[in-house]
């Protein structure tokens, strides 16, 4: 059994590729880097270091990479059984060319055991978006073929990998909690039993509980944050004002979950104080500047901050520190940052009301567009 993952950052090695290798795959990392597709070939192995109350070390061995791009990629995607992606939603259109092409050689060649691809990223029905890209590469006679010998089954995955310097540059620090769920009907062939992924009928669920929970509170925390010059998540929900929001904000997601899906409420907030805990494990230090990276991505109208808030809004329930959380995004600088130099370029140059429509979804008329710029302005007085 062969996998390829696309993406051989932090992620990709320390989730998704770990996660394959333990389950007997020869993995195969597609990436662009070329110092970093130099090294996995050079040592072929790298340990992932689990930090957390309970420490220990994942060995990952016999892996190679090729650059993502190339005709090796193709090659070696011809003959794989699982491709999987953590490059993020943005780079989906580089990998689809080479997913396409990689499609087309199978065919050409006969191949025709089942291939599932699956895009682990942080956003929602990050594979169908990857379908779509991949489906507008390929040729007529090809789509038919790849709809019955190729799934693309969505995924919601959930684990802090933080930029952790370690000793050896290829090895990564993760913490031990993580959910990988995919979408069951969504397989072509037997679902593969891989341990540590979970099969799920309703991934929506899923999906928006992680993406509404985990992501919701990390970026409220981070935004919050970076607002009182504190630079690290720990550090964030150490501050008893800035946990309280956080705490808050992601009870008021979670109200909306709870309405929306039927979770338990009981046990929907026993997950919420369980992933708030995952926030202040001492031994990894999570940076401000990562988690609040790409702002504008994060205040678009189906991520983190703002569909959490209008589910609120639509069930009649709070949502005001939703709202915070949205207003101190808005104030997220970070030079190095292309999305948060735009972003406040744009607040400059269009106005903070413009900006807020022109980014976040929510139409101009809308009383809501008041409610943000408030909290934009609260927040500053926090």
């Amino acid at each position: 059994m062969k996998a390829i993952q696309f993406g051989a950052g932090n992620i990709g090695r320390g989730f998704i590729g770990a996660v394959l290798s333990q389950a007997g795959y020869e993995l195969v990392f597609a990436d662009v880097v070329e110092e970093l597709l130099n090294q996995i070939n050079s040592r072929g192995e790298y340990i992932v270091h689990v930090s957390d109350h309970t420490s220990y070390d994942i060995p990952v061995k016999g892996v190679r990479a090729v650059n993502s791009g190339s005709q090796e990629a193709v090659e070696e995607i011809a003959g794989a059984d699982i491709i999987t992606t953590a490059v993020g939603l943005r780079i989906l259109k580089f990998v689809a060319p080479t997913v396409a092409k990689g499609i087309c050689a199978r065919m050409a060649a006969g191949v025709e055991k089942p291939l599932n691809i699956i895009a682990c990223e942080n956003g929602l029905r990050a594979t169908s978006q990857l379908k779509e890209l991949v489906l507008a590469q390929l040729p007529a006679e090809a789509k038919d073929w790849t709809e019955k010998h190729v799934g693309f089954p969505d995924a919601a995955v959930d684990r802090i990998v933080p930029p952790v310097r370690c000793e050896v540059p290829l090895d990564v620090a993760v913490e031990e909690y993580f959910e990988w769920d995919v979408e069951r009907s969504s397989f072509v062939g037997p679902v593969p039993e891989i341990e540590g992924m979970t099969p799920v009928d309703n991934l929506l669920a899923y999906v928006e509980r992680k993406l509404f929970t985990l992501n919701t509170g990390h970026a409220t925390a981070a935004y919050l944050g970076k607002m009182k010059g504190i630079s690290t998540i720990g550090e964030c929900v150490a501050d008893p004002q800035i946990y309280a929001i956080v705490r808050e904000a992601m009870q008021q997601s979670g109200e909306g979950l709870v309405r929306k899906f039927g979770f338990d409420h009981d046990a929907h907030f026993a997950y919420i104080e369980k992933i708030l805990g995952r926030f202040s494990n001492p031994y990894l230090r999570d940076e401000c500047d990562r988690v609040g990276r790409e702002p504008l991505r994060k205040l678009s109208p189906n991520d983190r901050l703002i569909l959490p808030m209008l589910t609120a809004k639509g069930f009649g329930l709070p949502y005001d520190k939703l709202l915070l959380a949205i207003g101190a995004a808005l104030h997220f600088d970070n030079p190095q940052d292309p999305q948060s130099v735009e972003m406040l370029a744009s607040i400059k140059e269009d106005g903070l009301e413009g900006t807020i429509v022109k980014y976040t979804g929510i139409g101009a008329s809308d009383p809501l567009v008041g409610e943000i710029a408030a909290a934009f302005k609260k927040v500053e007085t926090l």
